[in-house]
């Protein structure tokens, strides 16, 4: 693909995975609303295919690898998590074999669901071993490689769940998106782009793991030496890629958030959207409250959850303390 990527090829991948994916439900909270003052909808892609929205990118990559008629005989991948599952399910859809490469302090329950699609999954000493091992088996013949973030396919299927919202949500003011290697949020501001120039695009991370804010200060990226110790299990990634830190330098914001923001979040949208959500959704719920903080006057957003995979060591860190006795407006 030459230059950057642009709207008409999100419509591309929504078109190619139109009937493998699901468009999922967009929820908001009346109650939210009226503490915080503004309007704020939540795509929960909690309920898309593997309880995330990595399904997207992994399918769509597949898809297109079938309409310009490579047809691999062995797709591999590298994760910790979501993508593992994605690209063992949508292998499955298309009856490709597939091999996953997953540290072994992957949550338990992902490493469980991605075997249970099928795939074969080889655990590694860290997040350096799984990366060296998938670029290795990449090299065999009729191999194909999904990474997790850093390929614009894999972007162009993440930022469906954007132009589905928009589309049909209408304007909003801003979109918020988590950020582990910039797939997802770097789709979002292609599709954001595309359909809504004025539409603000904004990212967060953990602090914990804050390489995409430091890759962005110091303008070139910046690599984590060890997984950072984050509940956020979805945004553990080292650092993000080279595609995709060319759109992330064109967020409009971009918020560092700490883990107790983090556990409150996951406890409050439970609570009030009642649905299951995974920590790395709650990083873009506290970028909004911020953000919302700075407005003289009443916006619209969108706040992307990105998952609902959590297993139970981590839901019990979660649920240790109580967070629900401190309501969101009370906070501020």
């Amino acid at each position: 693909m030459n230059g950057p990527l642009k709207i008409k090829d999100i419509i591309r991948a929504k078109s190619r995975i139109d009937g493998i994916i699901s468009e999922t439900p967009i929820l908001s909270s009346s109650l939210l609303n009226e503490w915080l003052g503004h309007t704020i909808y939540f795509k929960a892609e909690g309920f898309q295919k593997i309880g995330a929205f990595k399904a997207r990118g992994a399918s769509n990559t597949i898809a297109w690898l079938k309409e310009n008629q490579h047809n691999p005989k062995h797709i591999v991948a590298n994760s910790s998590g979501n993508h593992a599952q994605a690209v063992a399910w949508a292998s499955k859809r298309f009856n490709i074999p597939s091999t996953i490469y997953m540290p072994e302090y992957s949550s338990k329950i992902k490493i469980q669901a991605t075997m249970g699609y099928g795939a074969k999954v080889i655990l590694c000493k860290s997040r350096q071993e799984a990366d060296s091992l998938v670029k290795q088996a990449s090299k065999e013949k009729n191999t194909f490689w999904i990474p997790p973030y850093n390929h614009e396919q894999v972007i162009c299927g993440q930022g469906t769940a954007a132009f589905e919202m928009l589309n049909t949500q209408g304007y909003v003011d801003a979109i918020f998106a988590p950020c582990g290697g910039g797939g997802l949020l770097s789709g979002t501001l292609v599709a954001a782009r595309g359909l809504s120039k004025t539409t603000q695009v904004i990212g967060a991370e953990p602090l914990m793991g804050n390489d995409a804010a430091e890759s962005l200060r110091k303008n070139a990226i910046q690599h984590l030496k060890e997984a950072p110790k984050t509940l956020a299990d979805g945004a553990m990634t080292l650092a993000v890629g080279d595609i995709t830190f060319e759109y992330l330098k064109q967020l409009d914001n971009f918020y560092e958030i700490p883990e107790e923001a983090i556990i409150y979040w996951t406890q409050w949208l439970t609570h009030l959207l009642k649905v299951r959500i995974e920590p790395t959704s709650a990083l873009p719920m506290e970028a909004a409250f911020k953000w919302l903080q700075k407005q003289k006057s009443k916006k619209a957003i969108i706040i992307i959850l990105s998952g609902s995979n959590m297993d139970q060591e981590t839901t019990k860190k979660i649920w240790e303390n109580d967070y629900l006795t401190i309501a969101p407006h009370k906070r501020i």
